[in-house]
């Protein structure tokens, strides 16, 4: 295995392990939310910063692999989806946001096993560039108001909440019309028209 597809199994077990750093206060008590908040910043940084070497790795020595190809979107999609549920669960995303991210990021997966029988790729547009734009800056946000909230609690939190919840609905329109893009862009290729049903 070389080094960005080690990079991104790394990313696969920081996830888990932002998750259970997450539910600390829940399984232990109020007591363990500072070690909670600080091991889920180490874990959020160690895989955004192994999420932005890996590509770059990869691409600059031509290390792409196969392994690579299927890895890494599922490592993102993986990462994404466990960070908004520790969001949501922090009351800090909205549910309506969470939910369409959610079937978004299902769905996404589905097509893309689906082309991918077919030997095809999904192409990116610039809505899936946007959503991925949004969701890393909603999770920077995101992680900035709990880290700061806790350690330096105030009136700042309510306007930080308002602006951070107008990121979750971009992030969620952004997402919706990807997948929307997606789709229509499938059907228009008659990719999958030959499929047996």
């Amino acid at each position: 295995m070389n080094l960005p597809n080690k990079l991104t199994v790394l990313r696969l077990i920081m996830v888990p392990v932002f998750f259970l750093a997450y539910s600390l206060p829940g399984w232990f008590g109020e007591g363990t939310r500072t070690v909670s908040i600080i091991l889920m910043l180490i874990c959020y940084l160690t895989a955004e910063l192994s999420d932005l070497l890996d590509g770059k790795i990869a691409r600059k020595y031509k290390m792409v692999t196969d392994l690579g190809k299927v890895m890494d979107p599922f490592a993102d999609t993986l990462s994404h989806l466990t960070f908004f549920v520790c969001f949501f669960g922090s009351g800090i995303m909205p549910g309506i946001a969470f939910i369409i991210i959610m079937w978004r990021e299902f769905s996404i997966l589905f097509l893309r096993m689906l082309m991918m029988g077919k030997g095809k790729a999904v192409a990116a547009n610039i809505w899936g560039k946007s959503k991925t734009v949004l969701y890393a800056v909603t999770s920077i946000l995101s992680i900035i108001f709990l880290v700061a909230g806790h350690f330096w609690p105030g009136s700042w939190t309510a306007t930080y909440s308002v602006v951070l919840n107008v990121f979750f609905y971009l992030a969620a329109v952004a997402s919706l019309m990807s997948f929307m893009t997606y789709a229509v862009a499938i059907i228009k290729s008659k990719a999958l028209s030959g499929m047996t049903r």
